[in-house]
């Protein structure tokens, strides 16, 4: 035998693995081992993999390939060693206790870059690589009318650092410095760590401040911005109740908003109306109820900002976890 046997007490589930155990075998094992403890993503959902995706994830790390289909088809074949056996229970043993893939495997691609992740840091999702995707497409926009080469971005909230580094990697000519705030301290060690992985420390300026509580920090800091995007916490406080296991897994205040979901929001409208060039715009990804509720704030107390447009994203979902990109301008 392995030497190891998986008991899962709470629905008496007793798992053993052979010794001659090939990689397919083990994501069928597993996948079996987590039905009922792994749950399936929601429409709420942030992190949460079905389990047989989170096993596939698991075991092409452990072969250092990123999917299944990477892999050889004659090394799926083969048997596991010794060591790779361990690391597979490892970390398939850390994915049962509901903790996200992306934790698991310590690296999530982000676009075409590998991010390096840590708890309880943010997990960047595909909604917003689609936020980043219109923020390019604006970018180059200006730098084509305007030949301007020389943008400076802000992003507040930068997590793991996946939409500055996006920007400074996508556009290197246009965007050619961002300075990068959060919050919390391990996400601005986790956006300079991902920064010097890619070579792109040069061109970031990471600071530990609070958007809340550091806005005269911030303003001193920080030169006039060509642009300010975020994807800031947006849930309503009364809907983190309703959040999967995994997803409780991150940083709280990543995610709760407050009571309405702007607790956030409003500071930095607040702070763009003071760090914007004349022409800069702000990018945020926001709730599907916030969009109006924006629009009439600026209107009644940012008369110096513009609301400009209200895009979707592509799934075009009316539910909780479809984001709205609300660019604006002064």
């Amino acid at each position: 035998m392995w030497g190891y046997i998986y008991i899962y007490k709470k629905k008496k589930k007793h798992f053993v693995v052979p010794l001659l155990v090939v990689f397919q075998s083990v994501v069928r094992l597993w996948s079996s081992a987590a039905e009922g403890t792994v749950a399936p993503p929601a429409d709420c959902s942030i992190t949460a993999e079905q389990p047989v995706l989170s096993s596939q994830y698991i075991i092409s790390n452990v072969l250092g390939e990123k999917t299944l289909e990477c892999v050889q088809r004659k090394r799926l074949r083969d048997t596991l060693t010794d060591r790779e056996r361990e690391r597979v229970w490892e970390l398939c043993s850390k994915r049962l206790t509901r903790m996200p893939v992306q934790y698991v495997i310590e690296e999530w691609d982000f676009r075409d870059l590998t991010l390096k992740m840590k708890p309880p840091v943010f997990i960047p999702r595909p909604e917003t690589e689609e936020l980043v995707s219109l923020v390019l497409e604006d970018l180059r926009s200006i730098q084509e009318e305007s030949h301007t080469t020389d943008l400076r971005c802000l992003e507040v909230g930068c997590g793991s650092g996946a939409i500055s580094l996006s920007l400074l990697h996508g556009i290197p000519q246009v965007c050619t410095q961002v300075f990068a705030l959060d919050q919390s301290q391990t996400a601005v060690c986790l956006t300079m760590e991902n920064a010097n992985r890619l070579g792109l420390q040069d061109r970031l300026d990471v600071h530990h401040l609070d958007v809340i509580k550091d806005a005269d920090a911030i303003l001193s800091k920080c030169d006039p911005a060509d642009f300010l995007v975020s994807n800031p916490p947006y849930l309503l406080s009364q809907d983190m109740e309703t959040l999967q296991t995994e997803i409780l897994r991150l940083d709280h205040s990543a995610l709760d908003g407050g009571l309405n979901g702007l607790s956030v929001i409003r500071p930095i409208l607040a702070l763009s109306s003071k760090l914007l060039t004349q022409r800069g715009r702000v990018y945020l990804e926001v709730a599907p109820c916030h969009p109006p509720i924006i629009q009439q704030l600026i209107e009644e107390t940012r008369p110096g900002l513009l609301y400009l447009e209200t895009r979707c994203d592509l799934t075009n979902r009316s539910s909780s976890s479809v984001n709205v990109t609300c660019p604006l301008f002064c």
